[in-house]
């Protein structure tokens, strides 16, 4: 004997097939599957449980053009100074991770892309395409003006990066400045008397990093303007750089204040395959205290930058501006991570 079949289940495929169902307006529905307080509580577990029942899930493009909200923020890598850099890059791959992480807790997708900045309105095209709700930035690289510019008639925008007396846009970051000064006094400290410093001062961030390291110097009394190699960012360009560098005349250096951690690396390697011996030849501390820090030979010194926190102070921010409220820039403080290198 066979068993009876259940009655065939209505295919639902709009919102208005769905109220035609339950008996209710199109709104009610649109409210109740919100999560509107406006309607009862009792009907929208009704319709909740009905819309599950019936397979249906709303729409998200039509109820963003209802909204006007897009549920994604931008977030985007400028690369004004450092065009080969890549976002695999792990500095990026670690913010941008916490980002992702601190954005979808809200609710929001993350719109990642990479810019080589051509044009001068290439920000204002960003902001103009309307694909996003807000906007992120990772590093005003060497286009801080523009970003300023934007920020005067765009509010929901926030940037990691460093801060200077009188700009415009919103900032999170720590305080690049003292970072320099925190790790050439770490290699003063360590006896070290002809200091380098190795990083492209052309970005905001990396320059105030420099003239924390010749403060230091000064304070210290050394010469102030330590030799500086503007090596790129990329773990091959700098290593070739500073391979060239040591083959020319580099060999005096008994410090390295390196502007990341991946120069860092690149000058660990560079200075093992010169005969080099870290620390006894060279002390070197680097910038950011990634993950990988702790994992060189020998382990790696480095300011700290928090990113994680810093990415939440990215988000808490940019929301209150998407929400009409401007918001103040944040300094964080560094930290230095004593290991084996300095």
């Amino acid at each position: 004997m066979t068993e009876p079949s259940s009655p065939a289940v209505e295919r639902v495929r709009t919102i208005a097939d769905l109220a035609r169902i339950a008996g209710v307006s199109t709104g009610t529905v649109s409210r109740a599957l919100s999560g509107s307080s406006l309607v009862r509580s009792d009907t929208r577990d009704r319709l909740v449980k009905l819309a599950q029942d019936h397979g249906f899930t709303p729409n998200a493009t039509a109820r963003n053009l209802r909204t006007q909200r897009t549920g994604a923020i931008a977030v985007v890598v400028p690369l004004g100074h450092e065009t080969s850099q890549h976002l695999s890059d792990p500095f990026f791959m670690a913010l941008i991770g916490y980002l992702a992480d601190a954005l979808s807790e809200h609710g929001y997708d993350l719109l990642l892309s990479r810019v080589i900045p051509q044009r001068p309105n290439w920000l204002q095209h960003i902001v103009d395409a309307g694909r996003a709700d807000g906007l992120i930035v990772i590093g005003q690289s060497d286009q801080a003006d523009i970003v300023d510019e934007v920020a005067t008639r765009y509010l929901p925008m926030v940037v990691w990066g460093g801060y200077q007396d009188g700009q415009i846009h919103c900032s999170v970051g720590t305080d690049n400045r003292i970072g320099g000064r925190m790790a050439t006094q770490r290699l003063i400290d360590q006896g070290c008397k002809r200091i380098a410093f190795i990083g492209n001062p052309q970005a905001l961030e990396i320059g105030h990093r420099l003239i924390g390291c010749a403060e230091a110097l000064n304070a210290a009394g050394q010469d102030s303007r330590p030799e500086i190699l503007p090596a790129h960012l990329t773990a091959e360009t700098a290593h070739a750089a500073i391979s060239a560098w040591l083959d020319e005349g580099g060999r005096d250096v008994d410090g390295i204040v390196a502007a990341s951690d991946v120069i860092a690396m690149s000058a660990l390697r560079a200075l093992a395959e010169h005969g080099r011996k870290v620390p006894d030849d060279v002390r070197v501390v680097g910038y950011d205290d990634l993950p990988l820090a702790s994992q060189t030979s020998p382990p790696l010194t480095s300011i700290r930058q928090d990113l994680e926190t810093g990415a939440r102070h990215l988000v808490e921010a940019l929301f209150k501006r998407m929400a009409g409220t401007a918001s103040g820039s944040v300094v964080m403080p560094p930290t230095l991570i004593v290991r084996e290198t300095a």
